[in-house]
């Protein structure tokens, strides 16, 4: 698929490939682990790229080691030349010389649906983005990206200025964001409101013409580990499956909605004793019935 055009459905007796290209993360709430299970929970194949290997857990981050390019190339190259992918998640990259792999590959091979989250800081505040990696971003993937999704902290990174903090100040870096990207096709940004106070939170769907609020309610629990990634992985899942009236609208709504039951059941799981993951799986397995 060329990527001036829209996003096209996977055939409808197929079930959609979908790759995440991101980093791993060992407790697997966030990076292509989680990312898989979120494949799998929406009905797509799911494969996966390391880009990146951290030592982490529910807690923090304590190292990030980044594969030589070379092998990150030979990873894109292989999967790419005998799998029909649909959509291609990008998530953390690490360095600048891994956006430069990624993005160049990614045109080398004219990756469809891509959707980028633009992973910066992990939900412990640890770094997992070098700062010359992020123009490296702009330049090289924006132009690539199908859709982009980053929360407020990410989007004040990224337009170089303060995080939004209110939503009307959301709409303004919706629209420079969204001047980041080809000004010639269909792309679209996905704003996520989510580090604003109140009890409702609001993202923002845009693609230079039309305005999309999405409200929430806010879900009282620590366990939000990965929830970026999370969403992203699952809009990629879904984009391949979406066909009619504004698809793209279609998987949002249907990723955020699945994910807010996901963050609904986290407290169920009993991962580590900081930020746990979310329920990846929680319309699929039963419900616990007894004490953990």
């Amino acid at each position: 698929m060329n990527q001036t055009q829209q996003a096209a459905p996977a055939p409808a007796s197929s079930i959609p490939n979908v790759v995440s290209i991101a980093g791993v993360d060992p407790s697997g709430g966030a990076g292509v682990f989680a990312d898989l299970k979120t494949f799998s929970a929406l009905g797509a194949y799911g494969c996966g790229v390391v880009a990146a290997l951290t030592a982490q857990n529910t807690q923090g981050v304590t190292g990030v080691h980044v594969p030589p390019t070379d092998f990150l190339r030979l990873q894109i190259d292989t999967l790419y030349a005998d799998v029909r992918l649909h959509a291609t998640k990008i998530g953390m990259l690490g360095s600048a010389e891994v956006t430069a792999t990624v993005a160049d590959r990614l045109a080398h091979w004219q990756a469809e649906n891509i959707v980028l989250d633009p992973v910066m800081v992990a939900k412990s505040g640890d770094s997992l983005l070098a700062k010359s990696a992020i123009a490296m971003m702009r330049d090289a993937l924006f132009p690539q990206a199908f859709l982009i999704t980053p929360n407020l902290p990410e989007a004040g990174v990224l337009l170089e200025q303060r995080a939004p903090e209110t939503v009307k100040e959301m709409y303004r870096a919706a629209e420079r964001l969204r001047e980041l990207l080809p000004t010639s096709s269909a792309r679209w940004v996905l704003l996520k409101g989510g580090h604003l106070p109140g009890n409702e939170l609001v993202d923002l769907l845009f693609d230079g013409d039309r305005m999309v609020e999405l409200p929430a309610p806010r879900i009282e629990t620590k366990n939000t580990h990965g929830t970026g990634c999370t969403l992203s992985s699952a809009i990629a899942a879904l984009l391949p499956q979406h066909a009619g009236l504004r698809p793209v609208e279609a998987a949002v709504r249907q990723a955020r909605q699945w994910l807010l039951g996901a963050i609904a059941h986290a407290d169920e799981l009993a991962v580590g004793s900081g930020h746990g993951p979310v329920h990846h799986f929680h319309a699929l397995w039963p419900r616990p019935t007894g004490p953990r």
